[in-house]
């Protein structure tokens, strides 16, 4: 059994910068492999970085120079740093726990002037 609990969300103006955390317990952090996904209503959910346990990472290429993704085993915690947020980066953002059923409750990221 895994928990996740997303946080940093919110409202930012186009070309600015968030950072979504996301703070795993209940199984060996180090040995997961974790996701950030997004959704917009009508869409389907859509992957948008994985960080595999070795500490690579993977990009979509719609967020691939603009977005970071990293884990921390220290503390259990995976982030998602956004910059140069664009207005199509609006959404509810989820952590996921890769090859697993394991889904954060989501966090609202919004890219409004």
């Amino acid at each position: 059994q895994v928990q996740l609990v997303e946080s940093g969300g919110g409202l930012v103006q186009p070309g600015g910068s968030l950072r979504l955390s996301c703070a795993a317990s209940g199984s060996i952090f180090s040995g997961l492999h974790m996701d950030w996904f997004r959704q917009v209503p009508g869409k389907q959910r859509e992957l948008v970085a994985r960080v595999w346990s070795d500490g690579s990472a993977d990009y979509a290429d719609s967020v691939k120079g603009r977005f970071t993704i990293c884990k921390n085993n220290a503390d259990n915690t995976v982030f998602l740093q956004m910059n140069s947020l664009k207005y199509e980066d609006t959404a509810v953002y989820y952590c996921h726990v890769f090859g697993t059923a394991y889904w954060g409750q989501g966090t609202q990221v919004t890219v409004s002037s």
